[in-house]
């Protein structure tokens, strides 16, 4: 995952190089093509990414309560019942 301070930094250098006229439009130009470079990526932001990651934790611990309980209801069934 890239490095936000790497995004800043680039934009920093943008705007520097952008004093002078023409180098306006390159920026507004650069920033675009950015843009849509970084969307074909299907990148995810680190809010998503950590909801995400506390989804799959909840989920690993719910199935591995599942797992607890049907080997206790298979130990049950496989118990003989005594007469």
């Amino acid at each position: 995952m890239m490095n936000p301070k790497f995004f800043e930094d680039i934009s920093a250098k943008l705007s520097s190089v952008a004093n002078s006229g023409p180098a306006k439009d390159i920026e507004k130009n650069m920033r675009a093509l950015l843009t849509q470079g970084f969307a074909k990526l299907d990148l995810v932001t680190r809010e998503e990414f950590d909801i995400q990651t506390q989804v799959l934790t909840h989920t690993r611990e719910k199935l591995t309560a599942l797992e607890l309980r049907v080997a206790e209801l298979e130990a049950e069934r496989n118990t003989p019942v005594a007469k």
